[in-house]
């Protein structure tokens, strides 16, 4: 009996564990839930953020309160979720720049991956490499090789140090083996304004932003990011099948929980939301963002997020880069 007894108490203490967390569960949820969004109204990762929330609301009868906290790179929003009680009450859907932010960041209060359990993916969109109808080169090879008969003379704007479109051009330039001059401006609408008033001759933009104009012949689009061309601008070929094998650049979304939110929370969370994402008429509603669903499980999007934070966070030692 001596021999037994530690193991009945193991017992009893394990399934005293194990049923708050499995009641939690089957009441869960049974109050707002909050979903922390590190930008602005009205951007990509706002968009989604909402349109996922209210498909929440309607299945499970509770509001999904969207709470906007904009600032450094998304960092802010970050902090405040990394601290949040770990109880499926707060979630955030981060973006592509979450992962450039946990490389050029130096000081950050929270572990991008230490911090957060992944729940899933939501979407992604291709950008689009852009060039001012000036600009003597109508493909990729084109334009790469003037950019070695030049070295540095061509100028490539974007939204800002630091920003995607600024790491997808460090990462094609340096891929392409040519030298650009970088210039930077405060946000997507101005790196396309200046590229549309020829200020620039290149840029990297987002597909939904630049189809517009890439349709009515103000710009010149080269190649998408993606692996694959995208279902809007179907002519246009891709990075890599035209001359850069193996570039990507894609702008992605997700939802992460703070670490220590219980499993079957993160379970409930991941099935009722790719249900959401399979649904058709869900999916119309991203294609009609320029973006296309994803989905899966939260490992693969932790596979997912820990290789694009490897993969970025080279482009910005490669680069040189800091943020003060």
């Amino acid at each position: 009996m001596k021999l037994r007894l530690p193991l009945v108490v193991l017992g009893i203490c394990t399934m005293a564990g194990v049923q708050p967390v499995m009641a939690a569960e089957a009441g869960y949820p049974n109050k707002p839930i909050r979903v922390i969004v590190g930008f602005p109204p009205a951007g990509a990762a706002d968009i989604f953020a909402r349109m996922v929330g209210q498909k929440l609301t309607d299945a499970w009868g509770q509001t999904v309160v969207v709470d906007n906290r904009p600032g450094a790179g998304s960092t802010i929003g970050s902090e405040i979720a990394a601290n949040s009680a770990p109880d499926g009450y707060t979630l955030m859907v981060v973006s592509a720049s979450y992962s450039t932010s946990a490389g050029l960041y130096k000081n950050l209060k929270y572990d991008a991956v230490k911090s957060f359990i992944p729940i899933t993916m939501i979407a992604s969109n291709p950008n689009t490499l852009l060039a001012h109808p000036s600009v003597p080169a109508n493909t990729v090879k084109e334009l790469i090789a003037a950019g070695k008969a030049s070295p540095g003379k061509l100028t490539m704007g974007s939204a800002g140090t630091g920003s995607i479109t600024h790491l997808a051009g460090e990462l094609f330039t340096n891929m392409a083996g040519i030298r650009v001059t970088h210039v930077p401006y405060k946000g997507g609408g101005p790196n396309l304004n200046a590229l549309l008033g020829g200020q620039i001759q290149i840029t990297i933009a987002s597909v939904p932003a630049s189809l517009g104009h890439v349709k009515a012949g103000r710009v010149k689009a080269l190649g998408v990011t993606s692996v694959k061309r995208s279902p809007v601008l179907p002519a246009v070929p891709t990075i890599a099948e035209s001359g850069v094998s193996g570039y990507e650049a894609k702008n992605w979304y997700g939802i992460l929980a703070p670490a220590g939110t219980p499993g079957p929370l993160v379970d409930k969370l991941n099935r009722q939301i790719n249900q959401i994402l399979g649904a058709p008429d869900f999916a119309a509603a991203i294609a009609r963002q320029g973006a296309e669903v994803e989905g899966g499980t939260s490992e693969e999007f932790r596979k997912y997020l820990v290789a694009e934070i490897a993969k970025w966070s080279k482009v910005i030692r490669d680069a040189g880069l800091k943020v003060q």
